[in-house]
């Protein structure tokens, strides 16, 4: 027998989620987007997916749930500049027979295999951003995710430009030489 959760219910486990995982939720955002903005945006996201959804299906693994939906979340909000980024990221290639990486990444197509291909992408460049020094991923996460220019970093937190372009030639090459095995398994197929 399936109970739908009452709206008194309904309103005490969303506060029960919310004073149980609000904060951790929102620094696991921020960690991934370093713009408070869009963090709060993010989570106001995931607390309104949870809020639709706590009365359509049951919840096992709160946590697990949300953490999920913040990921996915993330993911979205940074797939518009996927693109410029595997420019930068992606070895050059003049063999015409291998399959086109970017084009897997890129399609439109929500197939289950380039959903998989398209999230693997983000979780293995997420792992390799915090393996970066702070400064290095910062900069890249400004630069290339979040689409703002180095004048305006350089302005904002006083660094020069041209240390600004040489953090990310580091964070780049770092995150070429940690996504080529992917690359390279994805490509195979």
């Amino acid at each position: 027998m399936i109970t739908a959760i009452m709206p008194e219910e309904k309103n005490n486990t969303i506060i029960q989620a919310i004073g149980a995982y609000g904060k951790n939720l929102l620094g696991f955002i921020r960690r991934r987007v370093n713009n408070d903005a869009d963090a709060e945006d993010i989570l106001q996201d995931v607390w309104y997916q949870f809020s639709s959804v706590i009365n359509s299906e049951p919840i096992e693994q709160t946590g697990a749930w949300l953490y999920k939906v913040a990921r996915n979340k993330i993911l979205d909000k940074h797939k518009k500049h996927t693109e410029t980024l595997l420019d930068d990221m992606l070895p050059d290639t003049d063999d015409d027979e291998a399959p086109d990486f970017k084009a897997i990444l890129m399609t439109e197509a929500k197939t289950p295999e380039t959903e998989y291909i398209r999230n693997l992408f983000w979780e293995q460049l997420f792992l390799a951003l915090d393996e970066l020094p702070e400064v290095q991923r910062q900069v890249f996460i400004w630069n290339e995710l979040e689409d703002i220019s180095f004048a305006e970093i350089a302005d904002t937190t006083g660094v020069k430009v041209q240390t600004l372009v040489s953090r990310k030639r580091y964070a780049v090459l770092h995150l070429r030489k940690r996504l080529k095995q992917l690359y390279e398994e994805i490509t195979e197929y």
